[in-house]
């Protein structure tokens, strides 16, 4: 397997502060030599029987990073018939010990974090920076369950039917199996933390990673074997979507799917007619609103991350910018030559900043959005260009302006490194703007006045806000639900919603004394006068339901 060096755009480096072609095929030799590959591919659940192999391909270079077996409908059944054995044992077990296991999954992905960088940056094509926000995600989600799992999944005490004769409460028991099907864009973050909550609930879980990012997906899996997983409870199954996503859903108890808002459709439509549960994260179209009063430099130094991060291809990463009359110019000028100046390349270290698109139909999009704007009008301010002398898939963060509705970029979801730029005349021109959209996923508002910026956030049509940041404070906020309104998706992510939907709701209540019926020598009117009576006084009652 072969890397190109890392070549860099913008700020200058010494030749000496570059890492070389050989020390970037050397790190990628040690992480995935081919006995590696063939022991991570072992994880991947399979029936018995030879099976297709499915080619692992790398945004980087033309040469795939090896091969893996392709997992086909049986597989998938195969592979819930062992979950659904394993996961009764599982449910049994202490919440203690079902913890333990993500506070050692923790410790073991920062640990090896080294290892989940260079297969997340080979799988994504991804900078090494934006790598370690999965590293550091996947920690976060990992302890925060650990840790707050009691609290969410303790059973509750309910009023009863009738003070002190009803003895309510209410339990949370795991559903089964849970189904995963994870994106390519952040395959570390997306692929596993959303089986945590599921399996410290007490579910297995069949993942289907994306088919871009298999590997990662495998590496995680062998890291909770090691953290003290049990056989059988969580599986994974490498495959292409179209073969695999119906065959899961039809498998499994629960849905947490990550994507397009298309195929989120057509997964709502399944579960439904199956009566089963799902969660959906998918497109989004995210503003920023820059006030009148912004910190310029925070807002610029936002916008930078937050429309470039993993080179745009990050579902709350922003792609509309409103920004105040009086400071569009200079925020203009500014955000311009910030994004100009980010440094470019594709190699195992960290000296670039922004890394490359995951494939060519992503580059496709990308360049599609930009000409289609360019032609109609629009100014490029910053980028605008592919770069294959960097990178295949590169493409320059581009900053766009003139940007009108009959373009693509105006309203559709680019999914890369290009961002719009509007000027707007006062705050209700910027929460109109920005929630003229059908997507409702994040946004951000830049303000010194942090009321002002609570007030418009609660006007926002979104499932996050967040007030000077860009995403980040939102993300990583995990004991807080993180999920989209409107074509945005359904269901939440972390904190109690993040655990609780992989579980059945249970009520028990038990009855002292006398049941709740007319005792044998009462008429029914006579019963329904007292009862009456008894409502009417439970009603003066301060605090009863």
């Amino acid at each position: 397997m072969t890397l190109a060096p890392s070549y860099t755009k913008g700020t200058e480096t010494r030749d000496g502060d570059r890492p070389t072609l050989a020390s970037a095929q050397s790190l990628a030799a040690r992480t995935l030599p081919p006995e590696r590959i063939a022991a991570m591919s072992a994880r991947a659940t399979v029936a018995p029987g030879r099976r297709e192999q499915m080619v692992l391909p790398t945004p980087w270079e033309t040469e795939p990073l090896g091969t893996v077996r392709r997992s086909t409908p049986d597989d998938v059944r195969y592979a819930a018939e062992l979950a659904r054995e394993a996961q009764a044992a599982w449910a049994e077990r202490p919440l203690k010990e079902r913890a333990k296991v993500l506070l050692r999954l923790h410790d073991l992905v920062l640990r090896r974090q080294s290892e989940a960088l260079d297969l997340i940056q080979l799988e994504s094509g991804k900078s090494r920076g934006h790598a370690f926000e999965e590293v550091a995600d996947t920690a976060i989600v990992s302890r925060y369950y650990a840790r707050s799992a009691h609290r969410h999944l303790a059973s509750k005490r309910r009023l009863g039917a009738l003070p002190l004769i009803t003895g309510t409460v209410e339990h949370f028991q795991p559903r089964g199996i849970v189904g995963i099907i994870a994106p390519w864009n952040y395959p570390l973050s997306m692929g596993i933390t959303d089986a945590l909550p599921a399996l410290v609930a007490g579910n297995a879980v069949l993942i289907k990673p994306d088919a871009q990012t298999t590997l990662t997906g495998l590496w995680i899996a062998t890291l909770l074997d090691e953290a003290g997983l049990p056989r059988d409870l969580l599986h994974v199954l490498p495959g292409r979507g179209s073969d695999l996503g119906e065959p899961i859903l039809d498998e499994v108890d629960f849905l947490c799917f990550t994507g397009s808002t298309t195929t989120g459709r057509l997964i709502a439509t399944k579960a439904a007619q199956r009566l089963v549960g799902c969660s959906l994260e998918l497109g989004g179209k995210n503003a920023m609103i820059v006030l009148d009063d912004a910190d310029l430099d925070a807002a610029v130094h936002g916008a930078i991350r937050g429309c470039f991060a993993s080179a745009g291809q990050l579902c709350i990463s922003l792609e509309r910018i409103y920004v105040h009359d009086s400071l569009y110019d200079e925020f203009t000028r500014r955000l311009a030559r910030a994004a100009s100046s980010l440094r470019l390349g594709v190699g195992l270290d960290w000296t670039y900043e922004i890394g490359s698109l995951v494939s060519s139909s992503q580059l496709e999009t990308v360049r599609r959005h930009v000409e289609d704007a360019v032609e109609k009008g629009a100014t490029v301010l910053a980028g605008g260009q592919h770069r294959p002398d960097i990178g295949r898939y590169v493409f320059e963060p581009t900053v766009l302006a003139d940007v009108t509705p009959d373009m693509e970029a105006h309203s559709c979801e680019t999914f890369g490194p290009v961002v719009s730029l509007y000027p707007v005349a006062n705050e209700a021109e910027a929460i109109a703007r920005a929630n003229d959209t059908e997507y409702g996923l994040n946004a951000s508002v830049y303000t010194r006045d942090i009321r002002r910026g609570r007030r418009i956030a609660a006007r926002l049509r979104a499932g996050t806000v967040n007030i000077n940041e860009a995403y980040a404070a939102t993300w990583a906020s995990v004991d807080a639900p993180m999920g989209g309104w409107g074509d945005s998706g359904l269901g939440r992510r972390h904190g109690s919603y993040g655990v609780l939907k992989y579980t059945e709701p249970q009520t028990v209540a038990v009855q002292r004394f006398h049941p709740i019926a007319a005792p044998w020598f009462m008429s029914n009117e006579t019963y329904a006068k007292l009862l009456t009576g008894a409502l009417h006084v439970l009603r003066r009652i301060p605090g009863r339901g």
